[in-house]
C-alpha cells in the first residue's frame, strides 16, 4: 500500500483526539450517500415514467398517421394501405374513422371517441388484440342475430356504463337528419362484443371501436379519415413520416407519434432535468462538508505534516494524502448511495409500492427504470465533485512551511 494511502486511512480511522473531525467525515460520507441515492431514484422515476407512457402510447395508437389532401379522406383505402405498407420500415397499415358520440345505458352515460376500424388490419398497427379482456374483435365485422352491430369498449368505460360483453348500448352522434325542428341527432343501438384494456386511461375510458361501415354511417362519412402506420422501430417514425411526402407526393401529409405528443415528453424531460439539478445540490453540500473536514484536519495535523516534510516527504505526497482521504469519503458515500438507490428502485418497481390515480397520470403506479448511462453519470459525477472538493485543502497542506508549524512545538 502506498504510504500516502496508508496515512490517509489512519487519519480517517483515528478516533482518540480527532473525534469531532471524524464525525464531520462521517456526516460528509452520509451526505454523499443520501445525495447519490436520491439522484438515482429521481432519475429512475422520471425515466420510468417517460418509458411507461411512451410504451403505452405507441401500443395504444399508431406510430404514424397519414392524410391525403383534396379527397376529404382516403377514397380507396385498400390501395393506399398497400402502397404505404410497401414503404421501408413500415410493418402495418390500417384505415380509421374518428368521431365524437354520447354512449349510454340504463346505468350510465359518457362522451366517447368512436373509432371505425378494419379489425383484420387494425391488429397490425395497434396492440388492441393483446389488450382484449373479454370478447373478440370478430364481432365488429358481423351483425348479431338480434340485428345490432358490434362495439368494443374500454374497461373503465364499461365500468362507468355498467356494461359487459353481450349488453347493448345506445350511441348518439351529432350527425343526423334535417327536420322541421332542426338537425335531429342520429341514434343507434350497438351490442358490446369486446372489452379491452390498453393501459392508458384516456383510451380505456373514452374510446369505442366499431367497424368502418358502422362508423361511416354514424359520422355521415363515405370514406376513412386517414391511414395508420406501424413502424418496426418507434424511433424511426419521425424519419418515415418525413419521407412519405417525398416518396408519394405532396398530397400526402403525415404526422408521427413523437410530434403529436411533443409537449408531454418535453414537459417530462424538463421535470427530469429540474429534479436532477435540485437533488444534485445535496451532493454539492456533502462536498462542502468534505472541504470543511479536510481543512480542519489540515489544521489539526499541521505538526504531522511538518514532520513528514522534514523526513523527506514531498509537497506532492502531502497533497496526495489529503486528496486520497477526501476521495475515500467520496467513493464510500457514492458506493453506498448508488447501491441503496439501485436496490430501492428495483424493490419499488417490482412490487409497485407507490400507487397513483390512473385518471390523472394515465398509469396506476410509479415505475422506476434505471438507465445504465444515467446511473454511470451519477456515480462518475459524484466522485468527480468529491475529488474537486479535495483540491483546495490539499494544496494548503502541501504549502505548509515545516519551520512555521514546528516553531512553538
Amino acid at each position: 500500500m502506498p504510504f500516502e494511502l496508508h496515512i490517509a486511512l489512519r487519519y480517517l480511522l483515528a478516533r482518540r483526539k480527532q473525534a469531532f473531525i471524524s464525525l464531520i467525515s462521517v456526516i460528509s460520507t452520509v451526505g454523499v450517500a443520501v445525495g447519490v441515492m436520491a439522484l438515482v431514484i429521481a432519475l429512475a422515476l422520471m425515466t420510468g415514467l417517460q418509458k411507461e407512457l411512451r410504451d403505452r402510447i405507441v401500443g395504444s395508437a399508431a406510430h404514424v398517421y397519414v392524410w391525403k389532401l383534396g379527397e376529404g379522406g382516403v377514397a380507396d383505402y385498400e390501395t393506399e394501405a398497400r402502397k404505404l405498407a410497401a414503404l421501408p420500415r413500415v410493418v402495418g397499415a390500417a384505415p380509421a374513422v374518428l368521431g365524437k358520440a354520447l354512449v349510454s345505458t340504463e346505468r350510465g352515460e359518457a362522451f366517447i371517441t368512436v373509432k371505425g376500424i378494419d379489425p383484420s388490419l387494425e391488429v397490425r398497427v395497434t396492440e388492441i388484440a393483446r389488450a382484449l379482456r373479454a370478447g373478440s374483435l370478430d364481432g365488429l365485422a358481423t351483425t348479431s342475430p338480434s340485428g345490432f352491430d358490434g362495439i368494443a369498449i374500454g374497461e373503465d368505460l364499461a365500468a362507468q356504463l355498467g356494461a359487459s360483453v353481450g349488453d347493448t348500448v345506445t350511441v348518439l352522434t351529432p350527425h343526423g337528419s334535417l327536420s322541421p325542428f332542426g338537425v335531429m341527432p342520429r341514434s343507434r343501438r350497438l351490442r358490446v362484443v369486446a372489452v379491452f384494456s390498453l393501459g392508458l386511461y384516456e383510451f380505456d375510458s373514452q374510446y369505442g371501436f366499431v367497424s368502418l361501415a358502422v362508423a361511416e354511417r354514424l359520422m355521415d362519412k363515405d370514406r376513412p379519415d386517414f391511414v395508420q402506420l406501424r413502424i418496426d422501430d418507434i424511433y424511426a417514425a419521425p424519419r418515415v413520416s418525413e419521407e412519405i411526402a417525398a416518396r408519394l407526393g405532396p398530397a400526402y401529409v403525415a404526422q408521427d407519434w413523437a410530434d403529436m405528443n411533443r409537449s408531454l415528453f418535453s414537459a417530462l424531460w424538463i421535470e427530469k432535468m429540474a429534479i436532477s439539478i435540485t437533488i444534485g445540490l445535496i451532493v454539492m453540500v456533502a462536498a462542502l462538508n468534505i472541504v470543511a473536514s479536510l481543512v480542519l484536519l489540515v489544521m489539526e495535523k499541521s505538526r504531522d505534516i511538518a514532520i513528514l516534510k522534514t523526513m523527506g516527504a514531498s509537497a506532492r505526497s502531502v497533497m496526495g494524502i489529503f486528496m486520497l482521504e477526501g476521495l475515500v469519503i467520496g467513493l464510500l458515500g457514492t458506493a453506498v448511495g448508488a447501491t441503496a438507490g439501485y436496490a430501492l428502485c428495483r424493490v419499488l418497481d417490482r412490487y409497485r409500492l407507490i400507487r397513483i390515480p390512473m385518471d390523472v397520470y394515465q398509469i396506476s403506479h410509479v415505475p422506476f427504470t434505471i438507465e445504465p448511462l444515467d446511473f454511470t453519470l451519477v456515480v462518475v459525477g459524484a466522485v468527480l465533485i468529491c475529488f474537486l472538493a479535495t483540491i483546495y485543502p490539499s494544496r494548503q497542506a502541501s504549502r505548509l512551511d515545516p519551520a512555521v508549524a514546528l516553531r512553538y512545538q
